[in-house]
């Protein structure tokens, strides 16, 4: 089949693989990613950027990949929950959903990984949310800190209070 004018030739850096595909200049991210990479970790919830379900660690930042277009992060690198472990060993956000429960149905589960994950970067790097008391000094991870940061991730089966604890137990890790 030729392409057409309408295709491009993208690289996408995902959980470490470089990959390149052939998409339609108005495929989001997250269809490139699941339909053409067969890489299934970010789920499609909404599809409009509400639910959370799709995100991952895009360059660096967390992304819900179902408002952004593929051919815009030609040559990115992607983390997606799938990719936060090593060989052998959870990442510690992973460990601490398991030993708090952080789940219950789990379809929520890969986009909630990333988003804790990038939102724990964000504090590092001494980004205020809209709670954040003092905006002279570094953020206090503290559960409306957490509470805040995460509220672009919905979980169907509520299990917010465990998710909360998991984030407060991989941030002191």
């Amino acid at each position: 089949m030729e392409p057409s004018r309408t295709d491009a030739e993208i690289t996408l850096t995902v959980d470490g693989r470089r990959r390149t595909v052939t998409v339609d200049t108005r495929t989001t991210l997250l269809d490139a990613l699941r339909e053409r990479l067969d890489v299934i970790s970010p789920k499609k919830g909404c599809d409009h950027g509400q639910c959370g379900s799709c995100t991952v660690i895009l360059d660096g930042r967390r992304v819900v990949t179902c408002l952004t277009f593929a051919v815009a992060h030609d040559d990115a690198e992607i983390t997606t929950a799938t990719g936060l472990s090593g060989e052998d060993n959870l990442h510690s956000m992973q460990q601490a959903f398991l030993d708090h429960d952080a789940f219950q149905c789990g379809y929520c589960t890969p986009g909630q990984l990333c988003s804790a994950v990038g939102m724990l970067d964000e504090v590092k790097a001494g980004h205020p949310s809209h709670v954040t008391q003092d905006l002279e000094t570094d953020p206090q991870l503290d559960d409306n800190e957490i509470r805040e940061r995460m509220s672009g991730n919905l979980c169907r089966c509520a299990a917010y209070g465990n998710i909360v604890a998991a984030i407060r137990q991989a941030a002191q890790s």
